[in-house]
């Protein structure tokens, strides 16, 4: 398990690009057959992804954090960005399509992950925090989720919301997440951008060619930073950090949130004359 720490607003201006993309990008986290995680100091989120092709792949092969089992004291959600995928948890299965999700509560001691088809993997994606209670496992379709229409075409930033694990859908001890599309001809997201101090933010970019990328901007808003992100990589965003992104083409991400409360209204907005 590979470990990142957190760092202070102060400190991070003065990282160059390979710094910044070091300290701050996730960019292997989908390998055939093996679990790659990812251990944030910010919040003690843990961000991982498998591609199960020729073996089912179990969640006790990631590193333990001090307990006896993963999810020990922690919940998790999975998203499956690839072919049908089954995850079996403590015995019950579910099968997961693209773009459907699967809410894992605490105490969920053995956690299996395997595709239908070899041919076709499932691409599962996974966000875990603490978690002080347990609620029940719960599979979230894509028709199930809230789906927000924001921005406009004017300003080039159309796109619709959709809200998976989120307290209107699944009751979750600190953990929200969900998908946000980009509608074609459209590039920016979160712009103007904002800050959460409550909570902290990790997205996955997907649904993007080999050709386009995605800047996606970091920093305060007063001193702005920029990392070039490609389809399946991932940002760590802090609580002082703005989260916002252009992209070459319009794509979608996933975002996680984890921290204090789950008001998703709960921003510090920034205005265009701040930005710098």
């Amino acid at each position: 398990m590979e470990i990142k720490e957190s760092f202070s607003s102060e400190y991070v201006k003065t990282f160059d690009t390979e710094k910044l993309r070091q300290e701050f990008l996730l960019d292997n986290l989908f390998r055939p057959d093996e679990l790659s995680m990812t251990y944030s100091h910010v919040d003690r989120v843990i961000t991982g992804g498998v591609i199960p092709v020729k073996r089912i792949v179990s969640l006790d092969e990631a590193e333990l954090v001090g307990v006896e089992y993963f999810l020990e004291r922690r919940e998790m959600g999975v998203f499956n960005l690839g072919g049908e995928g089954i995850i079996i948890v403590d015995g019950q299965e579910f099968s997961l399509c693209q773009r459907e999700a699967l809410y894992i509560p605490k105490e969920s001691e053995k956690v299996l992950f395997q595709s239908v088809s070899p041919d076709s993997p499932a691409i599962f994606y996974m966000v875990s925090s603490a978690a002080h209670s347990v609620f029940p496992v719960r599979h979230i379709k894509e028709s199930e989720a809230v789906s927000l229409e924001l921005g406009s075409q004017e300003k080039v930033n159309k796109r619709v919301l959709n809200q998976y694990l989120h307290p209107d859908v699944v009751q979750t001890c600190q953990l929200t997440m969900g998908i946000t599309d980009l509608c074609k001809g459209n590039a920016w997201n979160t712009f103007p951008p904002h800050t959460h101090e409550r909570r902290m933010e990790v997205y996955l970019y997907f649904n993007l060619s080999e050709e386009d990328l995605v800047m996606h901007f970091m920093g305060k808003g007063d001193e702005t930073r920029h990392i070039a992100v490609r389809n399946h990589q991932a940002i760590i965003s802090p609580s002082w950090s703005i989260h916002s992104g252009v992209g070459s083409g319009s794509y979608s991400f996933i975002w996680a949130m984890a921290g204090e409360n789950q008001t998703f209204t709960d921003m510090d907005h920034i205005s265009m004359s701040e930005i710098k």
